[in-house]
């Protein structure tokens, strides 16, 4: 009887085993959608010359917002497209008066980003990657020494590049974790009586580290 149930049991691990993992079986294709929270820093950048002395300016928070994006498989690698909307709870200090990182008082705004990225296969569960695209954000212009804002803001164009490990938590669900240097070089202003500056020329840098948490369809 003990030689049976034994043999029995030893029957029953190549099938277990198997099944076991395809709880995972992540696929890394299709459409996914993501909540996204982390670390944000913006301010002056490398060449920036602003004639202040104070070119180490910058402001930092919390940034928060949702992607969304579209992966294939190829076999060891990926390719895929995305796009997020975030923003921030970055802003100047009010008893900061000075011209910060040659904008003035501001609150980090919203921001728009769309670009693809390239990845490979660490193991059937984890992927490696890196990502560039294009990136619009604004500053919004705070009042005097108070939090208020204005209806005025800075709206900034750049180029965003970053890299990062995606981790299959199930099929349908991974985690992110991600680090991404955006650069800003031109910039125009929006008045509150509704007009619009000329395009000028900015050096801002963005720094970011965020996770994330998704969806896959």
């Amino acid at each position: 009887m003990r030689k049976l149930m034994v043999a029995t049991l030893l029957a029953g691990v190549p099938f277990a085993t198997p099944a076991f993992a395809q709880d995972v079986n992540p696929t890394f294709t299709g459409p996914r959608v993501e909540a996204i929270l982390g670390y944000d820093r913006t301010g002056a950048g490398s060449d920036v010359d602003n004639d202040n002395g104070r070119d180490d300016q910058k402001i930092d928070g919390l940034l928060y917002g949702v992607g969304a994006g579209y992966d294939i498989n190829v076999g060891s690698a990926v390719l895929g497209v995305e796009g997020e909307y975030t923003d921030s709870t970055a802003k100047s200090s009010r008893r900061d008066f000075s011209d910060q990182f040659g904008f003035g008082r501001v609150k980090q705004g919203r921001d728009l980003y769309i670009g693809a990225r390239a990845g490979i296969l660490a193991n059937p569960a984890t992927l490696v990657y890196v990502k560039g695209g294009y990136t619009n954000t604004k500053l919004d212009v705070l009042a005097g020494d108070t939090n208020q804002e204005t209806d005025t803001d800075f709206k900034l164009d750049g180029w965003r590049i970053g890299a990062g490990v995606e981790r299959a938590i199930n099929t349908n669900t991974f985690a992110k974790v991600e680090y991404r240097y955006s650069k800003y070089d031109s910039a125009h202003i929006d008045f509150m009586d509704g007009a619009t500056s000329r395009e000028f020329d900015i050096d801002t840098d963005r720094h970011q580290v965020v996770a994330s948490v998704g969806w896959r369809f």
